[in-house]
């Protein structure tokens, strides 16, 4: 039975299959006639060519999406599912305009999940109530995945390892929740409820969640910040509460542990680290893992560094992580100006690049919530030149999406019009994986009635990429759009018809194909 020809619709005939083939236009689904038939109309022919397109800028652009108390999204807890979908969608419009290339977004708050999990009750910062689906029923991070790859971003899965309650939850806590299924694992810790890091049993119950992410999620990236042991909390005389870990510190010692409990403690973190990124591996070695720790390993690290220990108080030897390879990306939380006494921006930036033995991603994150609170736009594009300047800091990320989508202290459109003018891929990460896809196929099409343009492609290798990056130049400098994986078409009006058409595959890696080009007869 042939394909039937949409009215108004013209594809061109495939040159490998011959006779008919079917492509996907911008959600029509079009057939052609036989092989090597004739163009009709004003369209222009295009033929190979040999020529090399310019490569893309290569910078992580990320921003943070909390839903921790809806900081972020959903806006409020229970909102109707059609509400929460446009707030995603506007929040996606606004991160691919603005010209960011990543979301970070928040799925796993406080042993709950924003996605359909066997393994954990449903978030009340989504639907309301811990453990009620929201109806009628879509999972969130598939809605997020895909509509975020239909815009050429990135999708990162951020979730907290240890935190089981947040101070700002209200619902009545889930039968399935694990301070209730298995409450020997959970401690409350002041206003808090907390999986302890020192019982295996807490760490696997996460690492769980960390697999069936990886496995059953497109996710670009698994994205852990700074809360593994809580920051420290006082009681009502003012004094400091320790972590209540009497019983797991005490089987720690009857099992003949030599470490201090301090030391015991941070290598908690350190072991549950390591078995993530091997979990993680064995799933998808292609998902990246990210780490956002406190931007400060040890105050006087480097000289004149100042402020919080994590090391001592969070039980975080984050430099270690760095230096192990623990991650595929590192973020340390630079939330400091560049001209703060005791936590100069720079200064750490240098100071974190040169830990990084195992020459991993290094992408600060950026306080852009300061803006309007002492600080102003030029601070962040002045910490961006910053990162680019070092030849070390590939991208940033930015705490958080909210005052992008605000136009706060007017930062994005000034990111806008200044450093992401042009859009980046983000970078690739060659220790993961080092094939690069095949050329695509590329073919011209359109319709001859109205001088629409179309080039439609398909992927030669048996693996899809992950993006595809198309660029073109009709007048002037090269034009580039990074396009998601299901898109297979691009459109030209008359009087914009491209003299230079170029088209990569991007794998799941980061790394480009060579090009399939077209150049105007």
């Amino acid at each position: 039975m042939p394909w039937v020809l949409l009215p108004g619709v013209f594809a061109q005939s495939h040159p490998r299959r011959g006779g008919l083939w079917p492509v996907f236009l911008a959600g029509l689904f079009v057939g052609a006639g036989p092989a090597g038939a004739a163009l009709a109309g004003p369209l222009p022919a295009y033929a190979p060519a040999k020529f090399v397109p310019p490569e893309p800028a290569r910078e992580f652009r990320g921003a943070w999406v909390a839903s921790v108390a809806n900081i972020d999204w959903p806006s409020k807890p229970g909102l109707p599912v059609e509400q929460q979908k446009g707030e995603l969608l506007a929040l996606l419009d606004r991160a691919r305009q603005i010209g960011l290339n990543a979301i970070i977004l928040q799925v796993r708050p406080a042993a709950d999940a924003l996605y359909r999990s066997d393994l954990e009750p449903w978030s009340e910062y989504l639907t309301g109530e811990m453990g009620r689906a929201p109806e009628p029923f879509y999972d969130p991070l598939a809605f997020a995945v895909a509509e975020a790859h239909a815009r050429g971003l990135e999708l990162h899965a951020w979730l907290n390892p240890f935190r089981a309650r947040h101070p700002s939850a209200k619902s009545p806590i889930a039968a399935n929740h694990v301070s209730r299924a298995k409450p020997a694992l959970v401690k409350t810790y002041g206003r808090h409820l907390w999986l302890d890091p020192g019982e295996a049993a807490a760490r696997d119950h996460s690492l769980k969640v960390v697999r069936d992410l990886a496995r059953r999620y497109a996710v670009d990236g698994l994205h852990l910040d700074d809360y593994f042991y809580p920051y420290q909390e006082k009681d009502a005389a003012g004094q400091r509460i320790d972590f209540p870990d009497d019983d797991s510190w005490g089987r720690y010692q009857k099992a003949g542990g030599k470490l201090g409990r301090a030391d015991w403690r941070r290598e908690n973190i350190n072991l549950f680290l390591a078995d993530l990124y091997r979990a993680v591996k064995a799933e998808k070695p292609w998902v990246k893992v990210g780490l956002s720790p406190f931007g400060i390993w040890r105050p006087g690290a480097p000289q004149g560094i100042t402020g919080l220990d994590p090391y001592e108080q969070l039980y975080a030897d984050s430099r270690k992580w760095l230096a192990s390879g623990w991650l595929d990306y590192f973020a340390p939380q630079l939330y400091w100006s560049i001209e703060s006494r005791g936590q100069s921006f720079p200064v750490l930036l240098k100071w974190w690049e040169e830990q990084n033995t195992k020459k991993r991603h290094i992408w600060p994150g950026l306080n852009t919530r300061k803006l309007g609170d002492g600080w102003e736009a030029t601070e962040i594009l002045r910490q961006i030149e910053l990162c680019r300047q070092s030849g070390v800091s590939s991208g940033h990320l930015h705490w958080s999406i909210q005052p992008l989508l605000k136009n706060q202290g007017g930062v994005a459109e000034a990111l806008r019009k200044g450093p992401y003018a042009q859009p980046a891929l983000a970078p690739g990460s060659p220790w993961l994986g080092k094939t690069a896809p095949p050329a695509p196929r590329i073919f011209r099409g359109g319709n001859p009635s109205t001088g629409l343009l179309s080039f439609s492609w398909e992927a030669a290798g048996k693996e899809g990429p992950a993006f595809w990056l198309l660029q073109w130049r009709r007048e002037g400098p090269w034009q580039t759009e990074i396009r998601g994986p299901d898109q297979r078409a691009a459109y030209f009006a008359p009087g914009k018809y491209p003299e230079l058409v170029a088209l990569r595959a991007v794998s799941k890696y980061g790394l480009i194909g060579p090009p399939a080009t077209l150049e105007k007869k």
